[in-house]
Formats: C-alpha cells, sequence, structure tokens
C-alpha cells in the first residue's frame, strides 16, 4: 500500500501551522505550484499539495483512474488526519475540485474535515461535461487549441508543435482521468463548501454552480473573483485569503 507521505508535498519545516491544507491541481497543473501560497498562510496553515500516481516523484506509476484517485487520497488524508487532530481543508481547481469533493464524500464521519473550497468547477452532477469529452477525443494540435481556449497553455506553447510532445502527454492523462467521472448521488455533504470562480470565467458560471445546492446540507458561499478560468495565476490572494479568512474563522470559534 502507498504510504500517505508519497501522496503529498509540504514545504513546512519544524514545527507544522495549527491546520493542513489539502491541495488538488487542475488537469495538468504541477502540484509544486500551491507551495508557493505557504507564505500567505504562514502559521495559520500547512500547505500539503496532492501528488497521484504518474506524477512527479510518483512518475514511475501508472496513471490511476478517477476513483482509484480518489480513493487513494482520502485514504491518505485520513491517516494522516487520525494520527492527530489538526484541522483539514479541502482545496481544487477544475478537475482538481472534482477529485476534492469526491475525497470529501470518502471522508465523512473525519472529525478534522472542515471545510472544502472548490474553484472553477461545474456541479459534479453536470460533469463530465460534453466539451471536455469532445476535447479529451482530440490529438496534437487540435487538442493544444482546444486546452488554449480554456487558458491552460500560453499561445506560444499552443503554436509550438515540438512542445507538445513534451508538455501534453500529462494533460491528455487527466483529460482521459476527467472522462472516467462517474456521478452517483450521495448523501449530501455535512461539510460546509466554499464555491470560488473567475468573473470571467467562459466554462463556469452561475448556471453551472446552482446544482451545487443540493450536494451540502449547507448552501455552498459563492466567491467571485476578477479573471477568468485560472484567476488565481495572477490573484493567488483570491483564494489564499478565503483559506486563511476560513482557518482562523474556525480557530476563533474552537477558543469561544
Amino acid at each position: 500500500m502507498t504510504v500517505p507521505a508519497d501522496w503529498f508535498i509540504s514545504r513546512t519545516t519544524g514545527t507544522p501551522p495549527g491546520a493542513r491544507v489539502f491541495c488538488f491541481p487542475h488537469a495538468g497543473g504541477n502540484p509544486r505550484t500551491f507551495l508557493g501560497w505557504q507564505a500567505a498562510l504562514g502559521a495559520d496553515a500547512e500547505i500539503l499539495a496532492v501528488c497521484r500516481p504518474g506524477r512527479e516523484h510518483r512518475a514511475h506509476e501508472p496513471a490511476p483512474s478517477f476513483e482509484e484517485y480518489a480513493d487513494g487520497a482520502a485514504e491518505a488524508i485520513r491517516a494522516v488526519g487520525e494520527r492527530d487532530d489538526r484541522p483539514v481543508y479541502l482545496f481544487g481547481h477544475s478537475l482538481g475540485a472534482l477529485v476534492a469533493f469526491e475525497v470529501a464524500r470518502r471522508l465523512a464521519g473525519l472529525p478534522a474535515l472542515r471545510h472544502l473550497v472548490a474553484s472553477g468547477v461545474s456541479a459534479p452532477s453536470l460533469l463530465p461535461s460534453q466539451r471536455v469529452r469532445d476535447i479529451a477525443g482530440l490529438e496534437g494540435k487540435a487538442f493544444a487549441e482546444a486546452i488554449g481556449f480554456f487558458g491552460g497553455l500560453p499561445p506560444e506553447v499552443v503554436a509550438d508543435e515540438e512542445l507538445h510532445e513534451v508538455l501534453l502527454p500529462g494533460l491528455v492523462a487527466d483529460f482521459h482521468l476527467a472522462v472516467g467521472y462517474v456521478y452517483r448521488p450521495a448523501a449530501p455533504l455535512a461539510v460546509n463548501v466554499s464555491l470560488v470562480n473567475g468573473l470571467d470565467d467562459p466554462h463556469v458560471g452561475p448556471e453551472e454552480l446552482e446544482p451545487w445546492r443540493a450536494e451540502v446540507r449547507e448552501a455552498p458561499a459563492r466567491h467571485w473573483a476578477d479573471g477568468g478560468h485560472f484567476y488565481f495565476e495572477k490573484r493567488p490572494e483570491a483564494v489564499t485569503g478565503l483559506l486563511r479568512d476560513l482557518v482562523r474563522a474556525d480557530q476563533h470559534v474552537e477558543l469561544i
């Protein structure tokens, strides 16, 4: 069985901060990008970037199915959470948000789980979208151009076919992972949920967010940030500020 440490990457040294935030990357995303958020959270929370099999130090492992990804991450987080009771927060963007949602379902009953922050993603019952299914069926330049519309690849990369062989395989694998998702109705999440989205995101708007209400006991909080699908690339504080506020609010409640 994979040990939990294989699943997570962190910059924290010495005494860990009071809470843990497990961050799930978008399709093709580098989990290490999240480590740049640690300074903004300081001593309030420890960022743990989730690394699935087939990526980074796990490149030698076969890529998982969606179910295997969610099962393995949930098992690893539960193992960590059961060792001590530090609060657990889940954050994911796009595909990562969908994985984080399914992980939250699997972690039902874990006392340490406090909040799910789902970024840039439609309600799970609407996924995978036809657009994602269509893109997953493309190859080469056509695939790169479709991803460019999401804002996931710079124009110079889209135009450079030699780079496609280097940069696209991981992204293609994640799109195939995404189309393997099968939504199954289940009891609403007891944990609170916050939704964060870019105002100019062409893929996720109020209509795509509305069915989230059926997935949670309490209506999810909605947050809108300037920018498109990858709004946080220029304004990471749109996420780090929210995470910090959530952690501090929970700490305040515990002290009362």
